[in-house]
């Protein structure tokens, strides 16, 4: 095998070609058409390539022999009606189509976690720059944008060398909201996120956030065990529901299972305001009830949340990963205290 090039030196085609004793033109086949190419050799091509550091043909040279592409590629995480489904989604990419429309850029969105060609799609968009939505340390599409070796802005986490990473400081200000909800009560539980890639459901009580792959779901569980431990309550005793996605619906049927193994809750904290909004028309005011985002439906429901500029944090993105300096975003987030916990 040949030695890895230096790093400031783009390896080319037919180096890969040369190392895995191949023609050039296999080594295109393998990554534009690979239904052209036995899957050993695509194997063998994968392999000499990634020792070699060579990340696929250059769609910027693709698209444009001399320059830059002009457009900006998102990598969702999700599939890609959450992209317009979701508020929050939303809101988030209408700050990056915001500075994109302001400084001629086009807007590509990349969904990814649908399949083995997540990496592949990643590392082949015509784009200048990535901006990633939260994901986790082991997703592939993480490596991918980073052996472009084009700018990459990772909102939320997880750390990659040489990535800028932005957002709110998760953890304080769910210690911060997970004290108002968990004040005077015996009896909590948790309205989670998923904890990783693979999207199960379950509910485990006592689940150590440092089991948790997502940075988002990690921080937000550590702030809020910080908030029951400083309480007095016992986290080894706190359910916490994991739900696959983070919708309402999905969030009812959860809630309704925990309610059916522990009929005592009182207080449930909600990672978004449409999983608190599915526990407050489970469990009734009986319970008090927190979300996050701080969207209408807290304020048309009277939930107690975490506000924070999601449209914000997509135009600093945006900014970033076309050369602005990155601000610092740890601070920029608020607890609304409202009728769902006795405000």
């Amino acid at each position: 095998m040949q030695p890895r090039p230096p790093a400031s030196r783009r390896v080319t085609m037919t180096e890969v070609a040369r190392a895995a004793g191949v023609s050039p033109m296999t080594v295109s086949y393998t990554y534009n058409r690979p239904q052209r190419v036995s899957a050993e050799t695509r194997a063998k091509v994968l392999e000499t390539a990634t020792a070699l550091g060579y990340a696929g043909p250059d769609p910027s040279a693709r698209s444009l022999r001399y320059g830059a592409t002009r457009t900006l590629g998102v990598v969702l995480g999700e599939h890609l009606t959450y992209a317009f489904d979701d508020p929050q989604a939303v809101l988030f990419l209408a700050g990056i189509a915001e500075v994109c429309a302001e400084r001629g850029y086009g807007l590509l969105i990349v969904p990814t976690g649908t399949g083995d060609d997540d990496r592949d799609r990643v590392a082949a968009a015509a784009v200048d720059a990535y901006v990633i939505w939260t994901t986790s340390a082991d997703d592939p599409v993480l490596a991918a944008a980073a052996g472009t070796r084009r700018p990459v802005v990772i909102h939320s986490g997880p750390a990659l060398d040489g990535a800028v990473t932005l957002g709110i400081d998760n953890r304080a200000a769910a210690h911060a909201v997970g004290a108002e909800v968990f004040a005077t009560t015996r009896r909590p539980a948790v309205l989670s996120f998923p904890v990783d890639r693979q999207r199960d459901t379950f509910i485990r009580t006592g689940l150590d956030p440092g089991s948790v792959a997502y940075p988002v779901t990690r921080d937000r569980l550590a702030g809020y065990r910080h908030a029951a431990q400083d309480l007095g309550i016992d986290w080894s005793q706190v359910p916490v529901a994991v739900c696959r996605t983070n919708d309402e619906a999905e969030a009812r049927t959860v809630m309704r299972k925990l309610l059916a193994s522990a009929p005592d809750i009182d207080a449930v904290a909600a990672m978004n305001d449409p999983m608190a909004l599915a526990a407050l028309r489970e469990a009734g005011d009986r319970v008090r009830v927190s979300g996050w985002d701080d969207s209408a439906l807290a304020r048309e429901h009277g939930l107690t949340t975490v506000a924070q500029s999601l449209r914000e944090q997509g135009a600093a993105c945006a900014a970033a990963a076309l050369g602005d300096p990155a601000p610092d975003f740890r601070d920029a987030w608020q607890v609304v205290r409202r009728a769902t916990t006795g405000a």
